[in-house]
């Protein structure tokens, strides 16, 4: 399987209908078929005033009365090409065709939470219903809007209050093939009591939340610091697989382009600190939408300045056309334009100097979780922030006279590269 971008059985769910599950392939999407669109268009077309959260309400009235995001929503959905392997989503099943459906459908998402399936797909509805579109001139164009960026963060955040209620709980429950603590999500997470912080004997395994549930902790012991009184070692900062190493990296470059190179006037939002990176190193992993999503120090020492950077949430690059699993294709991309936060280390190793660590959200992918503060000294492998639900993307960045050994476990970095554990050793400095 290409990546471990998945959406669940979560949009059946979502719209209150029966839908069948696909089977895995890249970017395992979650199937709807016509009935369930048909449903939801019904009963929110009853009465839209009455029937869509204030949100989704906002976000209509802004693509209606802006000309030119009522022109790029309805490009973007008419571009998707009325061929048959475009006339259904990614995985066959029928593509919404106009941006009102799309916006019924998110009202009904953001207030439930995703339930567990046999292939490991975590909801990431949202992402399924513009994944096409995302693809298209329009779509390239409408997903950089700030204005359209500024709304669907009022979005998440509104369903983020959900995730993080007790009512989201509902999907912990012990249902064979449903539930994520239910028969098939047992046989799939073989070691979730072993490896994570559960109470067997509370209900709900002592999580308070589906979030509380996503940013679960290892037990102690579990991941092991890579040679905590050894500076000249780096740590893995997430449970994470390697993406892309590159060296000489410029203050700027044509990042849109098929290779995405990385162009640290954008990625770091022109920061201050940022051209000392210049000629420097970038190591970039990627985590499973199953993976441990919290983020730790890969080095000891000084938390010189953290930030978080708007960004976009469902933006790709042209360059690589119709990802059947959008943004996985456009990782490098989307470190300049995704919605990030960045954290400057001073290392107590002098040989690394300072360093730089950017956690970058995909999609529904957006809240990065800063947990420490400027000022505040870190040993190696000390908890820095987190994401909240699903899987995403990281960066490591290094000064030019940083000299670097890798170790990747023989893996070449790619979307086919296997997860190297948190706090592990990474690299060594020479």
């Amino acid at each position: 399987m290409k990546t471990k971008w998945y959406l669940s059985a979560a949009l059946a769910s979502l719209l209150a209908a029966d839908v069948a599950l696909a089977q895995p392939q890249t970017g395992a999407w979650l199937r709807a078929d016509q009935q369930a669109l048909q449903q939801v268009r019904q009963s929110a077309g009853q009465d839209e005033s009455q029937t869509w959260l204030p949100v989704v309400q906002e976000f209509k009235a802004l693509i209606d009365n802006d000309p030119d995001l009522y022109m790029l929503f309805t490009q973007m959905f008419e571009q998707i090409p009325h061929t048959p392997l475009y006339l259904n989503d990614p995985v066959g099943d029928p593509q919404v065709r106009n941006y009102r459906d799309m916006l019924r459908l998110i009202n009904r998402i953001i207030t439930q939470a995703p339930e567990f399936n046999k292939t490991d797909l975590v909801g990431f509805p949202i992402n399924a219903i513009v994944n096409w579109a995302m693809g298209t001139p329009a779509g390239a164009t409408a997903f950089l809007n700030d204005k359209v960026n500024r709304q669907l963060k009022k979005i998440l955040t509104q369903w983020a209050v959900f995730l993080r209620s007790t009512d989201s709980r509902a999907v912990l429950n012990n249902h064979p093939e449903k539930g994520w603590l239910g028969r098939d999500a047992l046989q799939a997470m073989p070691n979730l009591v072993e490896d994570f912080d559960v109470k067997l004997d509370s209900p709900y395994y002592g999580f308070l939340s589906w979030d509380d549930f996503f940013t679960r902790q290892f037990r102690e012991g579990r991941r092991p610091v890579a040679s905590p009184l050894d500076d000249s070692v780096i740590a893995n900062a997430c449970e994470s697989a390697p993406y892309k190493l590159a060296k000489g990296v410029k203050w700027q470059d044509q990042f849109w382009i098929k290779d995405q190179p990385y162009s640290l006037s954008h990625m770091m939002a022109d920061d201050a600190l940022a051209q000392q990176f210049v000629g420097g190193t970038i190591y970039q992993a990627f985590l499973s939408a199953a993976s441990y999503h919290r983020w730790h120090s890969p080095v000891s020492g000084r938390i010189v300045k953290t930030r978080l950077i708007d960004g976009s949430y469902y933006a790709q690059t042209p360059a690589v056309g119709f990802d059947p699993a959008g943004p996985n294709e456009s990782q490098g991309y989307i470190t300049q334009v995704a919605s990030r936060g960045l954290i400057f280390i001073e290392a107590d190793n002098p040989k690394i100097g300072l360093m730089a660590v950017m956690f970058v959200g995909m999609a529904e992918v957006s809240s990065n979780d800063i947990t420490v503060y400027e000022g505040q000294h870190v040993n190696k492998g000390d908890q820095l922030g987190m994401f909240h639900f699903g899987g995403s993307t990281h960066t490591l960045m290094f000064r030019p006279q940083v000299k670097l050994d890798f170790d990747l476990r023989g893996q070449t970095p790619s979307l086919n590269a296997k997860n190297i554990p948190v706090r592990a050793l990474l690299a060594t400095v020479r």
